[in-house]
């Protein structure tokens, strides 16, 4: 008996020596992204700084009559929900989730009509079985961000409200906080309120900012700048949701390394006791033999 447990510990152990160079492996290419991911995010913030920093140049002094402004009853509403195509990323895409149908139910219970823009085969899933109506999907990204695919995205949501189809946008997207720490967060996307874009109220060193010349006019520029800013904003909710999952998939596989590691050592000494007491039993079979004859 003792050997036929032998065995099975040892069969056990293999197996989850193997399990472990699987979760290893995972978390070795989960920081590769990661560490890429973060690059582009932070490679990007200069220019969405800068985006930013003329549109409350603008925003304040040219004539806002845009359609991406104009606020209208809310009758139907599009809920832009960003999560990943695959798990094994912890409570990463249940978190999300969770915060996105609160959000959704919320609307419906308002009684407007909601329905979900899916970033992610997490996302359509969840809400497919549950449902709800789905407007679009993407689930080929693999957590990868470009500015083909962030245009991809904004230029949906963006036709979708300019052609009235849907009164409001809001997206649900993990932010990126740390490496440990990703926060869902539900934000409005569209209409734009012309103090976000503008940056909020004017400080008082905003003031003795310099006036610049613009060549063309400030109308002009805006009308140019708006859709390119509305656009970096899309792209930079996907940097950071992206950047999110590889993160919490890192920390995840990190530590199922070490759950394994663990149950490795605990799964040996068992195995060594088992063995121990085999050994003993048989030399008490043979001195007892002994004794016999």
């Amino acid at each position: 008996m003792a050997g036929a447990g032998v065995k099975l510990l040892n069969k056990r152990i293999r197996s989850v020596k193997n399990t472990q160079q699987i979760t290893k492996a995972m978390k070795m290419v989960a920081a590769s992204k990661l560490q890429r991911s973060q690059g582009n995010m932070l490679a990007a913030r200069p220019y969405s700084r800068k985006l930013t920093d003329l549109m409350q140049q603008l925003a304040g002094k040219a004539d806002i009559a845009d359609p991406l402004f104009e606020v209208r009853p809310i009758r139907r509403r599009l809920y832009l929900v960003i999560a990943s195509d695959k798990g094994l990323c912890g409570s990463y895409n249940m978190n999300v989730l969770k915060v996105a149908q609160a959000s959704v139910d919320a609307s419906i219970a308002d009684g407007v009509e909601t329905e979900i823009y899916a970033v992610g085969r997490k996302v359509e899933e969840h809400f497919r079985k549950r449902d709800y109506k789905v407007f679009a999907h993407h689930s080929d990204f693999g957590g990868e961000i470009n500015s083909e695919k962030g245009s991809l995205v904004g230029n949906a949501a963006v036709d979708a409200f300019v052609s009235e189809e849907f009164d409001e946008v809001r997206v649900v997207y993990p932010s990126f906080i740390s490496t440990m720490t990703q926060r869902p967060v539900d934000q409005p996307l569209l209409p734009i309120a012309p103090d976000q874009a503008a940056g909020g109220e004017e400080t008082e060193e905003d003031e003795r900012a310099i006036d610049y010349i613009w060549e063309p006019s400030q109308e002009e520029m805006f009308k140019v700048l708006l859709p390119l800013y509305l656009r970096n904003r899309v792209f930079m909710t996907l940097a950071e949701a992206f950047t999110s999952e590889h993160a919490a998939r890192m920390v995840s596989m990190s530590a199922a390394t070490e759950n394994a590691g663990e149950l490795i050592d605990s799964l040996t000494l068992q195995r060594n006791r088992e063995r121990q007491s085999g050994i003993t039993s048989d030399l008490l079979d043979i001195v007892g033999g002994a004794n016999a004859l």
